[in-house]
């Protein structure tokens, strides 16, 4: 009556008593089962070995690494090389892996690939990371051996890729390097031209301006000042020597008047009239550096108004009869050194007057230039700019350039990070597969549980009762009497029932008993 009623323990232990020969059966031949199984699986042999990973010998900050990639990336490239076709047929030939039962070389090509394992490991963040590499076989040797080759390949391969990669950096660099010294000479030829065709408007450019040094571009317009001060400054001197040069000659004509007149008794009008203007200019001479009160501009004052009265005088009084052969006499010092001081101003004059026009032009040259400063300029940025630009990705690329080539040698020389092998592959001392214990632990287990599901489903379909519980669960109505089963009782042949007894509900006793 299993699933009727709620069974109690009594019910699971008179189950369990029942059917007990049945879940013994059930587990002891699965258990026979899966021992007689592990003698029947051909064994496979795993062979394992631990490789690790040494960084570089030269701290990174002197050699920067030319391979920077994640391990897990590194290694899965190196798997797929070494996992190829064209590397594990050659080892496979060579041990003759996986021939059994007529299979091609891709199918032994394919169980090889699956018989190699690659797992990376790391210690922890001081740890030295690493992977492990294990290959499975049907003989133990064959597994370490192929173990050793696969593991041979993986730190070949390694020190191959990192050098190839580090030499083909180096060669791209060399290549870009190539490049962009090109374009850099190009600029600068375009900066040279650039320059040349506009020399003097730049704003990098000096030039020299009586003895000091001007920046131009940048300052076209101080430039333009000074030049302008400058040609002042040239005008002055020039009307200062103008006025020396006018009273160097009025003194020398009042000299050369008094040596005539020395000579005929007397100068005459016009001789007065020519000192007076010398005076005049003289005095003008003196007041633009001298007050009225200095004794020099008092003075010629004084002369002036004596010459006047004289000039005067004279007009009043007959005129002298000239003699018809005067004497010549030789000039004074005084007049010979005044004619030279003459003849020096006015070489003066000339070279003022000179260096007057070059001023002017020099500032309508500036005028001009800063007219055109706007477009010069915008143009100069643009070649400068590219210029800077070029130079800048030159510097960068040499640097670039002297890392890759000591990154390149570091490898060459072995030194950079490489595979090493801390554990070799080792000779299994028992097959992994078929493990004994686990295939018989999992035929204790299906057995127990295919003999109490088997038991399980018997007691369900089983419709026997053999509780007062079971006849209420059947028939819903109390139980006056139970008669247990009597092996033996004869039967009496007339009685309709067949000798069966029957309680006082009607059912026979047999059904009630064991």
């Amino acid at each position: 009556m299993l699933g009727h009623r709620e069974l109690t323990i009594q019910d699971y232990i008179g189950i369990l008593k029942r059917r007990l020969w049945l879940v013994l059966l059930s587990t002891l031949v699965f258990l026979g089962a899966a021992v007689a199984l592990t003698f029947w699986i051909p064994p496979q042999y795993m062979s394992q070995t631990l490789v690790l990973i040494e960084q570089q010998k030269v701290p990174t900050d002197y050699v920067t690494p030319v391979l920077t990639e994640d391990l897990n990336e590194r290694l899965a490239s190196l798997r797929e090389q070494i996992l190829s076709r064209s590397r594990l047929e050659p080892i496979i030939q060579r041990f003759n892996l996986f021939a059994g039962n007529g299979a091609t070389m891709d199918d032994r090509v394919a169980a090889t690939q699956k018989a190699i394992e690659v797992k990376p490991i790391n210690d922890g963040p001081r740890g030295m990371p690493g992977f492990y590499i294990t290959f499975k076989a049907a003989d133990a040797r064959t597994a370490q051996q192929v173990c050793s080759e696969i593991t041979s390949l993986f730190v070949s391969e390694n020190l191959n890729a990192r050098e190839e990669s580090a030499e083909g950096t180096t060669e791209f660099l060399k290549q870009q390097l190539a490049d962009a010294k090109t374009n850099l000479d190009e600029q600068d030829a375009k900066l040279a031209a650039f320059e040349q065709k506009n020399i003097g408007r730049l704003p990098a450019q000096t030039v020299t301006l009586g003895g000091m040094s001007l920046a131009m571009g940048t300052s076209n317009e101080s430039t333009l000042q000074a030049l302008t001060t400058q040609l002042n400054a040239a005008t002055q001197a020039l009307d200062r020597m103008q006025t020396n040069e006018t009273f160097l000659e009025a003194l020398i004509d009042q000299q050369g008047h008094e040596l005539q007149g020395s000579e005929t008794g007397g100068p005459s009008v016009d001789e007065r009239e020519k000192e007076l203007k010398g005076l005049i200019a003289q005095k003008q001479q003196l007041e633009t550096q001298y007050t009225p009160d200095y004794p020099d501009v008092v003075e010629v004052t004084r002369k002036i108004d004596d010459l006047k009265a004289e000039i005067a005088q004279a007009a009043a009084a007959p005129a002298p009869a000239a003699e018809t052969h005067p004497a010549t006499r030789p000039e004074s010092p005084q007049l010979q050194q005044l004619k030279f001081q003459l003849s020096s101003q006015k070489q003066a004059i000339v070279r003022t007057k000179q260096e007057q026009a070059q001023l002017e032009q020099q500032i309508r040259t500036y005028e001009a230039r800063i007219e055109a400063s706007p477009l010069v300029e915008e143009e100069y940025k643009q070649v400068t700019r590219d210029h800077d630009i070029a130079l800048q990705f030159y510097d960068s690329l040499l640097k670039k350039m002297d890392e890759s080539s000591m990154a390149t040698a570091l490898e060459h020389r072995q030194e950079g990070e490489q595979f090493r092998v801390m554990d070799p592959p080792n000779l299994p001392d028992a097959p992994y597969y078929p493990n004994r214990t686990k295939f018989a632990g999992a035929g204790l287990a299906g057995g127990l549980f295919l003999g109490l599901l088997l038991a399980a489903l018997l007691e369900y379909r089983d419709t026997a009762l053999r509780t007062e519980l079971d006849v209420w669960a059947f028939t819903k109505l109390p139980t006056l009497a139970v008669l247990s089963h009597v092996d033996g009782l004869p039967k009496n042949a007339n009685d309709p029932d067949g000798g069966k007894s029957f309680d006082r509900t009607g059912i026979p006793a047999e059904s009630m008993g064991g």
